[in-house]
């Protein structure tokens, strides 16, 4: 049996104490964890926290603590931390981390009568815009209606480019039922209207047979990371990601047990990339490792950056040199809100440098979740891959067979993103004027943030030129950090957590995405709908003034 020293909340020394559960905790704004306590005779339980201020990480290590199944009277539990994939111990996911299940705590107290400054949290940590507001868009659930209930399709509420386009699907399902399985790339229909889409908007060739339809472009992702995870000459597979970088990238390396090469984004250009970047990250990196691929997130997440077009066509030449496969998470393309900049494809961009840049392997990702349609919970999603081996694109067919299809809702949903109605059709007006509305809101909202963060004291923040997320750099006072350190916690994980309990305003520190060292953000979504947006920044604003004068 192994034992931890650790103080009870009655500051009694349980030297022999054995952990049989943990959970999140506070307490004093410090990130804990509270163990769930027996002695070694078994007599007491109670609830405990360690004895001094210790981060996640450390908490996650005394929590492997072996349990002692005497003690607990229970049957011996054989899966332990110590014998499990020690990939999944090892991975974080900030945007879900310990901050947000706070939140979650914070709006459960609220429901019982917690007397706190506010009365509700706002969580901005996600980029779940239905959940900040956002209303559906009509023309893709009256489609998820019809395909999912075809009883409906002779009401004559529905319009008929609607009914044509369920109709079309339903004859695409096995059994003409949305219940079905489809094929494993998706349905074939759905698939094709993907490849035209793609060819709309870059005016290239796409065959659809290099169309895949996920959930999300999450699962997408994942496969191809999977993919690249094979020693090559006998070094370790790495993936360069851009320093900040959504926090998925990071998790799913570390859960398949790869190696990051991060590269810096420019803060003070804009979050641009410079080559000599790049090529200062490849050269530093373990030498026992080895790039296999190079991700660019474009519009930004945290960073809303928007890429110029010589910017892209730098990342091009950059991974042609170094033998990289390109993974372009683009899933942000429609929320360019910067009149001065422009989204270009990375398909588009290497198409038009010619050889030999166009025969480059690419996979470039899109998704339902964000955009304007917003449709996060249904899962829809697609990658397009080009120029790669057919014998690789085999081995890809079978792992993809393996995993059966993502939701048909989800398929739908992208139907309804790479297929809306046309200016003949009954649909458009009122789909055209949904988009328009939720697009102009959404540059409304990027506005008005940045207007009022930049002003802060210590704060630098850069225009958000797409994407759904400000970025903001904080110089936090000498007397937070050292409070921060009291607390063995990053100074902007202190200052995110001291905003969260003074206000309900749930952000995300920026130590979850990655930073230059010795720098401090936090990432805030701009999906709350304006009125609460504007109550967000009034509080925020109230404690970022009382938060400077307290550490001053």
């Amino acid at each position: 049996m192994q034992t931890i020293s650790i103080l009870s909340r009655n500051s009694k020394p349980m030297h022999e104490a054995v952990v049989v559960g943990t959970s999140f905790v506070f307490k004093d704004n410090a990130i804990r964890r509270s163990f769930s306590l027996f002695n070694v005779s078994g007599k007491n339980r109670e609830i405990a926290t360690p004895k001094n201020a210790i981060s996640f990480n450390m908490c996650r290590k005394i929590a492997a603590t072996k349990i002692n199944p005497s003690a607990v009277g229970d049957q011996p539990k054989f899966l332990q931390l110590n014998n499990i994939n020690p990939n999944f111990v090892e991975m974080e996911y900030a945007v879900r981390g310990p901050l947000v299940v706070r939140a979650g705590e914070i709006e459960k107290e609220l429901k019982h009568g917690a007397n706190k400054p506010f009365d509700y949290v706002i969580r901005a940590n996600i980029g779940d815009c239905q959940a900040m507001g956002q209303k559906p868009n009509t023309f893709l659930r009256q489609l998820l209606n019809l395909t999912f209930c075809p009883e409906l399709l002779d009401c004559t509420e529905y319009p008929d480019d609607v009914k044509d386009r369920a109709e079309e699907i339903l004859e695409a399902c096995q059994g003409g039922s949305a219940g079905s399985y489809t094929d494993s790339a998706g349905l074939e229909v759905v698939r094709r209207q993907v490849a035209n889409y793609i060819e709309r908007r870059d005016c290239i060739n796409c065959d659809w047979r290099n169309v895949y339809l996920t959930a999300g472009a999450t699962s997408g992702i994942k496969r191809i990371l999977s993919l690249l995870n094979c020693e090559v000459n006998g070094k370790k597979p790495a993936v360069m990601v851009p320093i900040p970088q959504y926090p998925l990238y990071s998790a799913t390396i570390s859960e398949y047990g790869m190696e990051k090469i991060g590269y810096y984004l420019e803060e003070e250009t804009g979050w641009s990339l410079n080559p000599q970047e790049l090529n200062r990250a490849v050269n530093e990196s373990n030498k026992n490792i080895v790039a296999r691929a190079i991700v660019v997130i474009n519009p930004g997440n945290p960073t809303g950056q928007v890429l110029t077009h010589n910017n892209i066509e730098e990342i091009i030449k950059f991974a042609y040199t170094n033998k990289l496969l390109i993974m372009a998470d683009e899933v942000y393309q429609p929320n360019i809100y910067d009149e001065k900049s422009q989204f270009f494809s990375f398909k588009k961009v290497m198409h038009d440098m010619g050889y030999p840049y166009n025969g480059m392997e690419l996979v470039s990702f899109m998704s339902a979740s964000k955009g304007f349609l917003g449709e996060c919970g249904l899962r829809g999603g697609y990658y397009e891959i080009i120029n790669v081996c057919p014998d690789v694109k085999a081995m890809l067919w079978k792992s993809i067979t393996a995993s059966l299809c993502s939701t048909t809702a989800g398929q739908v949903a992208v139907s309804a993103l790479v297929n809306p109605p046309d200016e003949s059709e009954p649909s458009y007006e009122q789909y055209t004027n949904e988009r328009d509305d939720v697009l102009a809101s959404l540059r409304e909202r990027a506005e008005l943030m940045y207007e009022i963060l930049r002003k802060f004291e210590g704060f630098q923040v850069n225009p958000i030129q797409g994407a759904m997320y400000v970025f903001p750099k904080i110089d936090i006072p000498p007397k937070a950090a050292a409070a921060a350190k009291a607390k063995n916690m990053p100074a902007d994980t202190f200052y995110a957590a001291e905003l969260l309990e003074n206000t309900g305003v749930c952000v995300v520190p920026g130590s979850g995405f990655g930073q230059k060292p010795f720098t401090n953000h936090f990432r805030s979504t701009i999906l709350p709908q304006i009125p609460l947006l504007k109550e967000m920044m009034t509080r925020f604003k109230k404690f970022h003034t009382d938060f400077m004068k307290k550490y001053k």
